[in-house]
């Protein structure tokens, strides 16, 4: 099996072997960067706590503040305006205060460095194309780096407060008999599944573009199931805003239709070009 051509001698080409020595390494740089970012995470982990990992958790976090200006201005009274929730965790083992912090930072150093591991899996994968195909990626790294990071920021900075807000102020029964007091472990996998699941979750126009090129999808598809899309994002944004006024949910709902709407719009553009290069062979 040699697919890709060895780049001292683009006229050999890779065994099977090479492949997964080339594989190796791109694997050791990618942890390599990440323990590295983890260690500096490390190192200032008690601020790294107090000020960002907690930070919606915080009376004074921006997107507090932010939501409740917003709501002034746009006349809606305190709609938007929302309590930071009031929560002491705990930590329930001896080593649950080590071992969360472990995750902190090795979490935070794959977010870190996604940049410079997407490199490195594209960097593997590279070889394989075409010149043509190579020219039509150009830039792949920048855009896949600043969906994910446009995603997590949503995540962290808009959906980590709608969601623990209102998980935190959920109450079972009418006697308020249970108080939420979550571990802390239970906190950072909450933190870890908003911040990467929507990270990955803006990767959709980098998707769309892919599954356009390669002529699994099409521009027409995705507009008739555009209803659907709407019924679902609408469904998320019911679920996970505290309030049920349609302008907490819209907060919710707007950025992530307009990143549909994107990826359409995309997938159109990539369609129209595969079209005109078939015109062109044939």
């Amino acid at each position: 099996m040699a697919l890709f051509k060895n780049k001292k001698d683009p006229a050999t080409e890779m065994s099977f072997v090479d492949h997964l020595e080339a594989l190796r390494m791109h694997i050791v740089r990618s942890v390599a960067a990440i323990l590295i970012c983890a260690i500096v995470f490390f190192i200032y982990r008690d601020w790294i706590f107090d000020n960002i990992i907690t930070g919606p958790l915080n009376h004074d976090f921006i997107s507090y503040r932010a939501f409740c200006k917003i709501s002034h201005i746009l006349h809606l009274g305190d709609a938007l305006c929302m309590q930071p929730v009031e929560v002491k965790m705990q930590s329930n083992t001896f080593g649950g205060q080590l071992f969360s912090t472990l995750t902190m930072c090795f979490m935070g150093g794959v977010m870190v460095a996604f940049p410079f591991i997407f490199w490195q899996f594209w960097s593997f994968i590279k070889p394989a194309l075409k010149e043509k195909e190579i020219k039509s990626t150009r830039f792949v790294i920048f855009w896949v780096s600043f969906f994910f990071f446009l995603g997590s920021l949503f995540g962290f900075m808009i959906l980590g407060p709608f969601t623990f807000n209102f998980l935190a102020g959920f109450q079972l029964g009418t006697q308020h008999l249970i108080d939420t007091r979550p571990t802390l472990s239970d906190y950072f996998d909450n933190l870890t599944s908003l911040t990467v699941g929507c990270g990955l979750a803006f990767e959709l126009p980098v998707i769309a573009w892919v599954l356009t090129k390669i002529g699994l999808i099409t521009p027409k598809y995705l507009k008739e199931i555009r209803k659907y899309a709407i019924v679902v994002i609408l469904i998320v944004a019911a679920v996970i805003t505290p309030s049920p006024d349609i302008s907490s949910q819209m907060i919710v709902f707007i950025p992530l239709m307009s990143l549909y709407e994107l990826s359409i719009f995309i997938s159109a553009r990539v369609y129209k070009e595969e079209l005109r290069k078939e015109e062109e062979w044939s």
